[in-house]
């Protein structure tokens, strides 16, 4: 009798010892594996285990990446999900990138108001970016019922600056804003005494990791980087709670 409890104590302890085994590492402990392989002054913000076969996501900034248990494996791309189509990567990149849109300091902002102006978004544009002008040229011109909140975030070239000045500064900002993107019709040369946040907005923009314009907030705190045609922005606002 005292040896058979001598061997299911010893089939206890081997049994313990294969479960730990078994045991996933910690999220902390793939952060540190991973963290020096990705290159000098990588930091990795969070690593999170995922449902996906084993992979754990790796967030370093709003960008995402994946890599197995070991950290010996890195995938860089996006996850979908073939039964639905849905893109899971791009959800979950949407879902960090989230801001407070009450905390937009919406007083830097150029208002421009729309039939009801019932839906609202904030816009970061450059006055010389092409892009946000082909924005304001279709999609923009074809929504109504839109408030339009337009921070001039200048980050192509010193001129930016001044076009922002120059039509912040102006009696009709939201028509001097489109004169310019729209007509082509530059605003008048602002007086020296006028005063324009644009460099408040340039700090908020990097603030919101805005790296390229246009860039549209949705009043859900999403967002969309880049120009959208009107149907694609027609289908997102009816995705959004105002």
């Amino acid at each position: 009798m005292r040896k058979s409890k001598s061997v299911l104590l010893s089939l206890s302890v081997l049994m313990a010892s294969c479960v730990g085994a078994q045991t996933p590492p910690s999220t902390e402990a793939i952060k540190k594996l991973i963290e020096p392989r990705l290159g000098v002054n990588v930091k990795v913000d969070s690593v999170t285990e995922t449902p996906y076969s084993g992979l754990y996501e790796i967030r370093i900034g709003s960008d995402i990446l994946y890599t197995d248990k070991t950290a010996t494996y890195l995938i860089n791309g996006h996850i979908f999900n073939l039964s639905t189509g849905a893109d899971l990567t791009r959800e979950r990149i949407d879902d960090i990138t989230k801001i407070k849109f009450s905390d937009l300091p919406l007083d830097k902002a150029i208002k421009t108001v729309k039939g009801d102006g019932s839906r609202v978004i904030a816009v970061f544009e450059d006055p010389n970016c092409g892009y946000c002008k082909r924005l304001r040229q279709t999609t923009l011109k074809e929504t109504d019922n839109v408030t339009i909140y337009t921070f001039m975030y200048n980050i192509l070239s010193d001129d930016s600056f001044v076009k922002s000045k120059n039509i912040w500064c102006s009696p009709d900002r939201s028509k001097a804003w489109d004169d310019w993107m729209v007509s082509g019709k530059a605003a008048a040369v602002a007086d020296a005494k006028c005063e324009a946040p644009n460099d408040e907005v340039v700090e908020l923009g990097h603030k919101l990791g805005i790296q390229g314009t246009p860039a549209i907030f949705f009043a859900d705190g999403s967002r969309i980087p880049g120009a959208i045609d009107a149907k694609a922005l027609e289908e997102k606002f009816s995705k959004v709670k105002q």
